[in-house]
């Protein structure tokens, strides 16, 4: 066996180039997972091969765009979990694989009756069991049946299901010849079977523990989610791995109304009816044939109402027809959502610098129109919810007092749906700032939905929050967050605070993902600890023998997320690795208005320099170099209130480091545990690596951006020789090291075709834009640079 000492270059091939130094030992970190500490020089260099990681990732299979969108709606939802070499313990029974039967009363739900379909697919595709369905009228005798799987609701198994207490409650019991689910409702029975199939995929066999008997409480009235694949991409597959992941909601057609009433975005002058006027018109078809689909995995539909109250009695009138006429058209529909992004009061906006009185007023115009859909829904049906969410209202921490004012003017029979984290305040050297967006750097909840949820529990509501539990818009193009450690915080925070509900990942849809099945287990009573969650998913993506080793990256990659300073859907955390440095300035690549009559604002949702994505995803310089873009763009991702004197950028660059050092710190033992992963698993964990990757590819990017746009206002300023050389050296070096990381992003986008890719904007980056960003990179490299070396100064144009 070779002992050759490997330097961290040869640990992670070209992963990482370009970051001398980065890889210093973890700052602060507590342990988290149990044991010894993992030595590097035995346990990573005597198995990981000489070849680059990057021969791993080249052999995976390609995607094209949309590729992953094809598969979610086409591919089975079950898939071999089986693990051959296992042998049961002593204390756990094993379904054979025939011989045993499945029981329940069929016809009675379609819910049970498609729970029971998926349960006994999943018996043979994932274990290799086979069981007889058996349908009978009654279950009174089920006491005496054996080798059976006995499914059904309290009311149906009597003598089991005495603890339950509600909706999506269930109980298993489990001997070696009988397993018993015994839902409080049928819900209840469904979720009951998934955790069944979520305990065989843990152990990677068809083995129960022999004496087992949980009571499992649902947490949340509701689990709400979008489609990660689009705005009515909601395909049946989708809706089953939802269910098999305990979400029970969807939030359906975002910005319409179901019916397709498009009053208020045709009619309207109003800043945001302008907006709402560019959205996709919805299909009233399309929503009956959703509700009727979801039905059958016991998903419910919630849509929003888009609204513009005027305060008049021709505008109250007109809100009561449209909700009426929507409730008659749509019985089935659970609740509807008030956002105040399309149903608002007059004029839209968030109150920042308007007044006090200003704010009472429009929040007490604004509750008086969210209870007239209140009182016209009621009078149908009194089980509809109507969750109000004043989202746009200042969240700042200091905003207290008049966001529970909204929770104050709400009517009793309504629920608020609260913002979970947005606006939490935080320190970083001595400054003090407030998450912008949505972010997991910061746990939550802000200080003002706190306040929210005092103030609702002392008038006996019920409380639903808008909380991202796997992706967010900070890294939205990263189809999840592998940061297990602080999403875990969050899911406790979330219980802690008794939160009724949850609409989960409001931009960034839902995609299957380890993360959303840990997440699962935490949303009912009785869950297995943290530590047994994440060693039992570590083993089964990765192998037994590579456990720890994954623990102690997730560890690292959960600890650095807390670390990024850059707190929102900005450049930074989704298209960094798409974005160029911009050296001089480039050709325009598509219109421009720079001497027209139109406003080019007003007419360019494209940067004409670099029209690859939305503009505002696209950090583009001053070219008359007045202004630092680099310093106002960590000024205003940060949220970091500090007077103009104050230099932002430092800071800014100096967290963001810490953030990649801890990445490259995980990242080595992550790469390590993906080659020495049996073969059954690699690709599923050579995968895994490629998602960690390009979320420190972003944050590298993201810093070699900013400092790079720094350096290039120093050197347009310099005059001294030696300081303008050592300036474009450095330069040089931050753009070598970009040409690398591109190309790294480049063939990672090519083999994940979820990266890149975001709900709300569609592909932010796209293998094509990548190449071209190769190709300015290389020509400011091999063309510009020389230039400028050759004169010893910069032009603005060159």
């Amino acid at each position: 066996m070779s002992t050759k000492k490997y330097s961290r270059r040869d640990f992670i091939g070209k992963t990482t180039v370009g970051l001398a130094g980065a890889a210093a030992a973890a700052t602060g970190i507590t342990p988290i997972i149990a044991g010894n500490e993992i030595d590097l020089d035995t346990s990573v260099r005597h198995r990981y091969p000489s070849s680059s990681f990057t021969t791993e990732v080249e052999q995976l299979p390609e995607e094209g765009l949309y590729d992953h969108h094809k598969y979610l709606s086409s591919a089975p939802v079950h898939i071999k979990r089986r693990d051959n070499n296992l042998v049961k313990k002593k204390d756990e029974m094993q379904l054979p694989h025939n011989g045993w039967k499945i029981c329940w009363i069929k016809g009675n739900s379609i819910i049970i009756d498609n729970a029971v379909d998926d349960f006994r697919d999943y018996l043979s595709v994932s274990q290799d069991v086979e069981v007889e369905a058996v349908s009978v009228n009654s279950l009174n005798n089920w006491k005496a049946l054996e080798k059976t799987i006995i499914v059904g609701t309290k009311e149906q198994i009597l003598d089991c299901g005495q603890e339950l207490k509600g909706p999506k409650d269930y109980e298993i019991r489990v001997t070696r010849n009988k397993i018993v689910v015994c839902g409080f409702d049928e819900l209840g029975a469904m979720f009951g079977l998934y955790n069944l199939e979520a305990r065989m995929n843990m152990r990677e066999a068809p083995f129960l523990p022999i004496d087992l008997k949980t009571v499992r409480h649902s947490l949340y009235s509701t689990r709400m989610v979008l489609s990660w694949m689009g705005w009515m991409e909601f395909p049946d597959q989708l809706l089953s791995h939802m269910a098999h992941d305990g979400f029970d909601g969807i939030l359906v057609g975002i910005y319409t109304n179901p019916n397709g009433d498009r009053t208020t975005a045709e009619t309207s002058t109003d800043f945001y009816a302008r907006i709402l006027y560019n959205q996709r018109k919805q299909d009233p078809n399309k929503v009956k044939d959703l509700i009727k689909r979801a039905s059958k995995y016991g998903i419910k539909v919630y849509t929003q109402i888009i609204y513009q109250y005027m305060g008049t009695n021709e505008s109250e009138e007109g809100l009561r027809k449209l909700v009426r006429d929507i409730v008659k058209e749509f019985p089935d529909i659970q609740g509807y959502v008030l956002l105040t992004e399309g149903f608002w009061y007059k004029k839209w906006g968030g109150g920042q610098g308007t007044g006090k009185e200003y704010l009472q007023e429009w929040a007490q115009n604004w509750s008086y129109a969210v209870g007239i859909v209140e009182e016209e829904c009621h009078k149908v049906n009194p089980n509809i919810e109507i969750l109000p969410w004043e989202y746009n209202i200042d969240f700042r921490p200091q905003n207290r007092e008049i966001k529970r004012y909204f929770i104050q003017q709400l009517p009793k029979n309504t629920t608020p749906m609260l913002t979970w984290e947005n606006g939490k305040s935080f320190e970083i050297d001595g400054l003090q700032g407030f998450l912008r967006d949505y972010s997991l750097n910061q746990i939550g909840p802000a200080e003002v939905t706190e306040a929210q949820i005092d103030e609702a529990r002392i008038r006996d509501m019920k409380v639903f929050s808008k909380v991202d539990t796997f992706a967010s818009w900070q890294y939205g193009t990263i189809p999840y967050l592998p940061c297990p450690y602080q999403w875990y915080d969050r899911y406790n925070a979330l219980e802690k605070h008794g939160v009724n509900g949850t609409l989960e990942s409001w931009s960034s849809g839902y995609k299957p993902n380890f993360m959303s099945e840990l997440r699962s287990w935490t949303c009912w009573s009785d869950s297995p600890s943290r530590d047994e969650l994440f060693e039992a998913m570590a083993s089964r993506i990765f192998g037994m023998k590579n456990k720890d080793a994954v623990l102690r990256a997730w560890s690292h990659f959960s600890q650095a997320i807390r670390y990024v300073p850059d707190t929102g859907p900005n450049m930074g955390t989704n298209n960094a690795v798409g974005n160029p440095l911009f050296f001089t300035e480039p050709p325009a690549r598509t219109s421009t208005y720079n001497y027209s009559w139109s406003e080019p604002s007003k007419q360019l949702s494209v940067n004409p320099y670099w029209p690859f994505t939305v503009s505002r995803m696209v950090f583009y310089p001053d070219f008359s170099n007045r202004i630092n873009k680099a310093e106002n763009y960590a000024r205003s991702a940060t949220g970091i209130q500090a007077s103009k004197e104050t230099k932002l950028l430092p800071v800014f660059l100096k967290y963001l480091k810490k953030a990649i050092d801890e990445m490259e710190e995980g990242l080595i033992l992550y790469r390590s545990a993906a080659v020495n992963s049996p073969q059954s698993k690699r690709i599923e964990a050579v995968r895994e690596v490629v998602v960690a990757e390009q979320l420190q590819r972003m944050m590298q990017s993201d810093h070699a951006i900013l400092e790079f746009e720094d350096l290039r206002l120093q050197l347009v300023k310099e005059k001294e020789g030696n300081i303008f050389i050592n300036i474009l050296n450095r330069m040089e070096g931050i753009l070598r090291d970009e040409i690398e990381r591109t190309e790294l992003s480049l063939l990672a986008s090519r083999k994940d075709s979820r990266l890149g890719f975001q709900f709300e904007q569609d592909y932010v980056y796209t293998p094509y834009s990548l190449k071209e960003k190769l190709e300015v990179l290389n020509e400011t490299l091999n063309s510009q640079f020389p230039k400028v070396r050759e004169k010893g100064f910069l032009f603005n144009e060159e």
